[in-house]
């Protein structure tokens, strides 16, 4: 879906972002991770065509972004970080106007409003004024308008902004109705958010991506040691077997107790290992018979990972600088 190689944006004698290359299939969902000021939202505009780059070849659908941009911009559908609705039109208003804009009319267009309402959730307010919405509906709203025209490249940048933890969940649902249908970019801060959402992930610092991958082919490269959390039905102090049991698994380095009872469950097992090894752990304790109420993978296993990275990057910048 996206061929880049080379591509850079300068502002003035500012280089905001680049050289960058990579490859993006389509159907695949990336999220792209960064500080502010790392060049997120300067790429994204790039790929969604709303930026002209100062330079490198971009190809999006096959089409040369560079020679032919509005071409590009028609397989696209953008969500910036603040929606860009008009206050005194109508939702339904709006979504109409932003379909006749992307060429569509008639039947088609009024089929395909009804659809993104229902899929959206913007029925209640369809014949609402924009302006007079709570940050969620405007959030919405401005979904809508990206996916209206059913484009094959769908970029968003910062779509869970100023969204509340039911709402978050909400936008997460409907990213997953959209996967395989569209080829799909986002960036955020949320980073459980993408972790669940994303298929491959990119780090951007300093205007440059420095790392690539799934989130576990980050974590076995960046990191020495993978966290999978367990909540077992019994009090700490009768985990002891437990615990002992999990650590004579050849993958496993260490095992703590977490008393603390943040998911309502009591307290939970950290295991670190050197590799993905959720399936045996499963297995010895159900055949020991203990009452598992919840294994997953660490949340701050892609903190850990982000924050590794850009702090090693900049660690390295300085120590360039230095020498220099």
């Amino acid at each position: 879906m996206i061929r880049a190689f080379g591509v850079q944006k300068w502002f003035g004698g500012k280089r905001a972002l680049g050289p960058v290359s990579f490859e993006i299939a389509r159907g695949e969902t990336v999220g792209f991770l960064g500080l502010n000021g790392a060049g997120k939202t300067t790429l994204l505009r790039i790929l969604a065509g709303e930026l002209r780059p100062s330079g490198g070849t971009l190809e999006v659908g096959g089409t040369d972004a560079m020679r032919e941009p509005l071409a590009v911009r028609k397989l696209v559908g953008f969500l910036p970080e603040f929606p860009p609705l008009y206050p005194d039109m109508t939702v339904r208003d709006y979504l109409r106007f932003a379909g006749m804009v992307r060429g569509m009319d008639g039947a088609t267009l009024q089929g395909r409003l009804e659809e993104v309402e229902a899929l959206v959730g913007l029925g209640p307010v369809r014949e609402e004024l924009t302006r007079t919405l709570s940050q969620g509906f405007r959030q919405r709203v401005g979904f809508a308008q990206a996916i209206i025209h059913e484009p094959e490249l769908l970029v968003l940048d910062e779509p869970a902004h100023d969204l509340d933890p039911a709402q978050i969940v909400e936008m997460r649902s409907l990213l997953h109705t959209l996967e395989g249908r569209h080829t799909i970019l986002l960036s955020s801060h949320n980073l459980p958010e993408i972790s669940e959402t994303c298929d491959r992930l990119f780090v951007l610092d300093a205007g440059e991506v420095i790392a690539s991958g799934s989130e576990t082919e980050l974590a076995s490269h960046w990191l020495d040691t993978q966290q999978v959390e367990v909540a077992l039905r019994a009090a700490a102090n009768d985990l002891a077997p437990a615990v002992q049991r999990l650590r004579s698994i050849e993958a496993v380095r260490n095992v703590t107790v977490d008393e603390r009872d943040g998911n309502g469950e009591g307290p939970v097992l950290v295991v670190e290992c050197s590799d993905d090894c959720r399936a045996e752990i499963c297995r010895l304790l159900v055949e020991d018979g203990w009452d598992m109420l919840r294994l997953v993978r660490s949340r701050r296993k892609l903190e850990s990972i982000f924050l590794g990275l850009v702090h090693g990057t900049e660690r390295t910048r300085r120590q360039s600088h230095s020498a220099a």
